[in-house]
């Protein structure tokens, strides 16, 4: 099994990650979650990664710990209402996390977001990927409007802009 990992890791290539993370789509992306926040009282960031480099795959890192280091490392955790939502996205291994603040984590249980992450996992096998990105982003902000309706104020804590690693 590490072996098959390793070997989609190392073929798993920035090129093809923005071959279907297109500017247009990536500008979809920014606009979807510039549009959903402006519906609920959470924050939502979104990441997505081609691959990982030999360490983390020698030490077998599994997706979610890789997302809890990102969520941290881009200060999703900072926000004032602690209502920060990543949604990351792995390529080589084919899998969508998302990870809560606890704010929030501890009123929307798990298997509400793994359904979101399986939804946005369907389109991207099907080769949708502006179709499932958008579908997470409307499926996180259906959870966070229906838990968290309303805005804290105006204020634009975490860009909208999706990341590329």
């Amino acid at each position: 099994m590490k072996f098959l990992r390793l070997i989609r890791h190392l073929a798993t290539t920035r090129w093809s990650t923005r071959r279907h993370f297109t500017p247009q789509v990536r500008e979809a992306i920014e606009q979807a979650i510039g549009g959903c926040e402006a519906h609920h009282a959470g924050e939502i960031r979104f990441v997505v990664e081609t691959a990982f480099d030999l360490p983390e795959l020698w030490r077998d890192l599994p997706p979610r710990q890789r997302a809890l280091q990102l969520f941290g490392q881009l200060g999703v955790w900072d926000t004032a209402h602690n209502n920060g939502v990543l949604i990351y996205v792995l390529m080589a291994d084919r899998v969508v996390e998302i990870i809560a603040d606890r704010g929030i984590a501890e009123r929307i249980p798990q298997p509400e977001w793994q359904a979101v992450c399986r939804q946005m996992e369907l389109h991207y096998r099907a080769g949708g990927f502006r179709k499932g990105s958008i579908a997470g982003i409307e499926g996180v902000a259906a959870l966070l409007g229906r838990h968290f309706p309303g805005r804290h104020g105006s204020e634009q804590e975490l860009p909208n802009q999706p990341v590329l690693l």
